[in-house]
């Protein structure tokens, strides 16, 4: 810490001790303050009292006793915009979108590194101390009538919410990111399994035929997601090409 700064707070809500102890040790070597709450109950009555504004990050554990870490996030956001970084066992993939929908600006689950965890503290400090809260791009996406969130994961069609998956909800991004462009299933996949393509297509014929389900008038006759014979699949009405 360089002479003059200022002792960067933060708040720990973790009922697992040894955990608890370990992410505060790991803080505090990093030139951290850190406030350990052991329960919700205890960290609810903080943040009732307004002791929000003296923190610069929350690390917020989903499952505690008391007041689980949705009802806590709940109460910071409610209060300002202090970053959150939230941790937790259930690393399903509605279990982020569900934290990160509710304000969560991070999400790591259970099993982590503690240079993982320290990375990503250091990562958020950064970005909302040392350069301030930086201007955020339009997170919304919009291509003939549907529209995408890409920070709470909404998505409307014709005005009608939509609940996708994980999976569904990244394959609809890449399409209204580049309506023009034509992807094949390889390219599909890479982009949203973030893997090698390994003459994998029913995996993304599967997916498609999912969101086709959830966001097409007639799912087989698509208006959104068209099939381009040979190629792949693209936003329809951005081209050529149609197909079931």
């Amino acid at each position: 810490m360089r002479q003059g700064e200022r002792l960067k707070s933060i708040l720990l809500v973790e009922d697992d001790m040894d955990l608890g102890e370990l992410l505060r040790d790991c803080m505090e070597r990093d030139g951290l303050q850190v406030v350990w709450c052991r329960d919700g109950i205890e960290a609810r009555e903080r943040l009732t009292r307004g002791a929000a504004d003296g923190y610069d990050l929350a690390v917020l554990d989903l499952m505690l006793p008391g007041a689980d870490g949705l009802e806590l996030l709940r109460l910071i956001r409610q209060a300002g915009s202090l970053p959150v970084l939230m941790i937790s066992c259930r690393g399903e993939e509605t279990d982020k979108i569900v934290g990160l929908r509710m304000g969560a600006d991070d999400y790591l689950a259970k099993p982590f590194g503690l240079g993982e965890f320290a990375a990503r503290v250091h990562a958020m400090l950064r970005r909302y101390l040392d350069f301030g809260a930086p201007q955020q791009p339009n997170p919304w996406l919009e291509q003939r009538g549907i529209r995408l969130n890409t920070e709470t994961y909404e998505v409307y069609v014709g005005g009608r919410e939509v609940a996708l998956t994980g999976k569904e909800f990244e394959l609809l991004k890449v399409f209204l990111a580049q309506p023009k462009r034509v992807y094949s299933k390889a390219q599909l996949f890479r982009a949203v399994w973030q893997q090698e393509y390994l003459y994998d297509e029913n995996t993304v014929m599967v997916h498609i035929r999912r969101l086709r389900s959830k966001i097409e008038p007639e799912p087989s006759q698509p208006r959104y997601i068209q099939t381009v014979w040979g190629i792949g699949y693209k936003l329809g009405g951005c081209g050529e090409g149609e197909g079931a």
